[in-house]
């Protein structure tokens, strides 16, 4: 049985989780919860026990010098708590973790517990997955959910996704099960820029994640390192005349299939994430992936000059399947 001693009563409480590997591409949505604690000063609470879920030579421990004292950092899933004032208060648990190696059933029913015990209205699921998209553009993200009812009233995709899933589709199918309210966000990578940190990835999941709980979220330095990750890869890519013609013709698939989203829904999710932001408070006044993203971090090596730059695309269509496992289709 979980016993939360020291925890307060929540308010309105929603679970935010991410998990580390397979469905974090560019480390997006691990580095949007880490953004989550450290922005609202989380309180760590509870820990699973590695030693259930781990296999340690897949994701090792690493030791450390903690004041001459010799320590060891084991691989786990930490949930912490945040407590958000203001006009509508409201509170977060924080999941994140690096997905599990054995015993996901378990996993998942032992974080379904905390959710239980801490009256958790409902659990969101931050995912990343490499895509053909263009870095030029906003980052797509998609919302998903198993469940009918709540597709219809917050206006998402009903999961039809079929093939190899990760712990977040496991999370997700476990969460429908149990009869608690799931959503998974995804933020699509481009494929040839996929090494971390990618902040223009992990601002357009807060950005989402902001309309999606009513919740205004403070970005701190995220909108500024997401302008500098593509004016990066912009200069790189221009370097590369191959890498520049796959770059324009994502571009323009990109605008051809979007045209309709020049009007309607997304027009009025951005007068209102202006309106929310045009007083000042916490986060106001930065821009988001959506403002025409400008946005560059880290590359691939070129150990023959080397220098950092995005990998050569193939001359062919790039395949769906991605470089980290995941596809280039929202899975649940």
């Amino acid at each position: 049985m979980i016993e939360l001693e020291g925890v307060p009563e929540l308010i309105d409480p929603v679970m935010v989780a991410a998990f580390e590997g397979w469905n974090d591409a560019g480390d997006a949505a691990s580095t949007a919860v880490a953004h989550l604690d450290r922005e609202w000063k989380g309180e760590v609470f509870a820990a699973l026990d590695a030693e259930d879920y781990y296999d340690f030579q897949v994701n090792r421990p690493t030791v450390f010098i903690d004041g001459g004292v010799r320590k060891i950092t084991w691989p786990t899933t930490r949930l912490s708590v945040v407590r958000i004032g203001g006009d509508k208060p409201r509170d977060l648990v924080l999941v994140r973790g690096i997905e599990p190696s054995m015993r996901w059933r378990s996993y998942c029913n032992e974080i379904l517990g905390f959710a239980h015990e801490l009256g958790v209205e409902m659990i969101v699921i931050l995912g990343a997955l490499l895509g053909d998209t263009p870095h030029t553009r906003p980052v797509p993200v998609s919302g998903v959910t198993s469940d009918a009812d709540l597709a219809r009233t917050m206006d998402l995709e009903e999961t039809r996704y079929e093939g190899p899933t990760g712990i977040v589709g496991i999370l997700q199918e476990a969460c429908t099960h149990a009869g608690v309210p799931a959503v998974s966000l995804w933020a699509a990578v481009p494929h040839y820029v996929s090494q971390p940190p990618n902040p223009k990835a992990t601002l357009a999941l807060l950005n989402r994640l902001e309309d999606l709980i009513d919740l205004r979220i403070p970005l701190g330095e995220l909108p500024e390192d997401a302008r500098a990750w593509q004016v990066g890869v912009d200069q790189l890519a221009a370097e590369d005349s191959e890498v520049a013609e796959y770059v324009q013709s994502l571009e323009e698939a990109r605008d051809t299939a979007e045209l309709p989203e020049a009007t309607g829904e997304a027009i009025a999710r951005e007068f209102e994430r202006y309106l929310r932001r045009r007083d000042g408070g916490p986060g106001a006044g930065h821009g988001h992936a959506t403002d025409g993203g400008e946005g560059s971090g880290t590359y691939l090596r070129d150990s023959s000059s080397g220098r950092t730059r995005p990998p050569k695309p193939p001359r062919a269509e790039p395949p769906s399947d991605s470089a980290d496992g995941t596809e280039d289709s929202t899975e649940e």
